[in-house]
């Protein structure tokens, strides 16, 4: 005689999903600085931000070496390097006005627009498009 097998119920059975895209506390353009990692202290201008792997892309940062096969016997050939992507915990973003790191919060403008406002200074931070 097979044991009896009681299902889960459906609450039971749900699981906590990752968010489909994480909010970031970056924007393309922005200067920030490294804060952990190998190449702490470092500062550099945001790339390339992936919101749906929370990861962003600072320029000079986690410099990487790939080897590139040439596609045609006529291309190029060779080692390329390329600032591949970070983990965007490991970044802040620096104050405009004194340049040292700083967390951010939002505010509701005057307008509606939601703008970013730095923690240390209390100055607003321009989005850069």
């Amino acid at each position: 005689m097979k044991p009896r097998v009681f299902k889960k119920s459906r609450r039971a059975r749900r699981t906590e999903r990752e968010p489909a895209r994480h909010k970031l506390h970056v924007a393309k353009g922005d200067r920030v600085r490294v804060i952990r990692g190998d190449d702490r202290g470092r500062e550099g201008k945001v790339l390339h931000v992936y919101p749906k792997q929370f990861r962003v892309v600072v320029e000079g940062v986690n410099v990487v070496k790939k080897h590139k096969r040439a596609t045609t016997p006529q291309g190029e050939s060779g080692i390329i390097e390329f600032p591949a992507p970070i983990a965007a915990s490991n970044v802040m973003l620096l104050d405009p006005k004194s340049g040292q790191p700083t967390r951010v919060r939002r505010r509701r403008d005057k307008d509606g627009t939601i703008e970013r406002v730095a923690v240390k200074s209390g100055q607003p931070i321009q989005r850069v498009r």
